[in-house]
């Protein structure tokens, strides 16, 4: 049998991958991980730590023979390729644009090597859902109803068996350690557990409860979507085969289809990850000097005398990991109340989060910012305060993460400078007056586009 090599990459599992059955009909299959270094160093440690925890999964999957070579992809994969012999390199397609830059120089370098792919890591491919002329949909409401027209095959079967070749293996990479970071449990199986566990539990109650961050509400599948420990299609199939029905449904289902929207953003629009989707508001002044670094340090840490925007940011320290509300707090603060432009926040969570996706955080930070797809965005400002309120109605999120406001009543937890005494000991007062910030972020947005 010729050998085929699977190359794995956000596909990190043998449950539904078609690329995987595609290598396992044209050969022996020798399944293969690149730590890339222009992926892995810029890439912040609970994502290393995760990622390496998933490779060890995949490790023990295949029989402790998935082989890990270090080194850029386009030396790497030809090189093994020569080594064993391969008439075949089999791929899920990846649509980011370092993905397509890096493919179109690993298939160059390959030669008469076939590089093969087959799928993606999203349950429509970005760039399948256009306008009837073609041209991509830019607006999220009309993506949806196409994308949900369109629909997506069933699962690929997972393998029952696999002839798995051989190949000299360089060392799993090794998990960074995170203190007491807590992050998610990695791998396939882990995978597979979290969402069952969500489905029959909070799937049905998740519209009513997913915006309270107090809450278990959520699935937290989005590291797992990231790395491809489960496919897209394999939950959207799972939901449909469940029989469960309602808003609940509904709007997880619509958060499934907010990631492939922004991947489809991407593809069209590969810029985007780096540079304004509306250029018209790249004029919009922010603040800079010593000032500003002292408010983003206070940002970061989680000590910007705001309770909801610091106990965000201190999740996000301590799971690697930020509920989707608060994302949305907490980044309106960093760029309407602090000045600041939003390609900082981005990078910022990159470095941080768990499920740090390039297509869905950067255009989410351009959703909050106003730069983005929102057809109305830019006059758009988190009160953190009334967010507070609203989402955290007893406090309990806050008192979790903010240790200093345990013992506060609940009417006072988001408005510590309101209690009895004011603010307790060793928290902060709040660094800007939100009400004229706010005002100040509606000047410079208008100054912007009267330009």
């Amino acid at each position: 049998m010729p050998t085929a090599i699977h190359w794995f990459r956000r596909d990190l599992r043998l449950a539904d991958n078609p690329a995987l059955l595609a290598a396992r009909d044209a050969g022996d299959v020798l399944p293969l991980f690149v730590v890339d270094p222009a992926l892995w160093e810029v890439s912040g440690d609970p994502r290393k730590h995760f990622l390496a925890g998933c490779l060890a999964d995949l490790h023990e999957a295949t029989d402790g023979r998935l082989v890990i070579r270090h080194g850029t992809p386009q030396d790497v994969v030809p090189a093994l390729a020569r080594e064993v012999d391969a008439a075949s390199v089999h791929v899920a397609g990846d649509t980011g644009p370092y993905g397509r830059r890096r493919d179109a120089a690993v298939e160059k370098a390959l030669g008469d090597v076939d590089l093969v792919r087959t799928g993606s890591a999203y349950a429509i491919a970005p760039g399948t859902i256009t306008k009837d002329d073609g041209d991509p949909l830019k607006v999220f409401t009309p993506f949806k109803r196409r994308w949900l027209d369109h629909g997506w095959p069933d699962p690929a079967p997972r393998p029952r068996s696999v002839g798995w070749a051989r190949a000299d293996s360089e060392d799993l990479p090794e998990a960074p350690d995170l203190g007491g970071t807590e992050v998610l449990e990695p791998g396939e199986t882990a995978a597979g557990k979290r969402w069952r566990e969500f489905r029959d539990e909070r799937l049905v109650d998740y519209d009513g409860q997913r915006d309270r961050p107090d809450l278990d509400a959520t699935s937290r599948m989005s590291a797992h979507l990231h790395l491809g420990t489960v496919h897209p299609r394999t939950l959207l199939h799972d939901i449909a085969r469940s029989g469960l029905t309602g808003p609940g449904v509904d709007t997880y289902v619509s958060e499934l289809c907010w990631r492939e929207f922004y991947a489809d953003v991407l593809w069209h629009r590969p810029e985007t990850a780096r540079e304004y989707y509306n250029p018209e508001l790249q004029g919009i002044t922010y603040s800079t000097g010593q000032g500003a670094e002292e408010d983003f340090e206070a940002w970061a840490q989680g000590r910007t005398g705001f309770p909801i925007v610091d106990a965000g940011m201190r999740q996000l320290l301590a799971q690697g990991w930020m509920h989707n509300r608060l994302r949305m707090i907490v980044g309106s603060f960093l760029v309407k109340d602090l000045h600041q432009e939003w390609t900082t926040g981005a990078r910022y969570f990159m470095q941080h989060l768990v499920d740090g996706d390039l297509a869905s955080n950067n255009h989410g930070w351009q959703w909050v910012a106003g730069t983005g797809t929102d057809a109305s965005p830019y006059y758009r400002v988190f009160n953190p305060t009334t967010q507070g309120k609203k989402f955290d109605p007893d406090g309990g999120y806050v008192k979790r993460w903010v240790p200093e406001l345990r013992d506060l009543d609940a009417k006072h937890v988001h408005e510590p400078w309101t209690a009895p005494g004011g603010v307790p000991d060793g928290y902060p007062e709040p660094i800007v007056d939100h009400a004229h910030e706010r005002q100040v972020a509606l000047d410079r947005y208008q100054a912007a586009k009267g330009r």
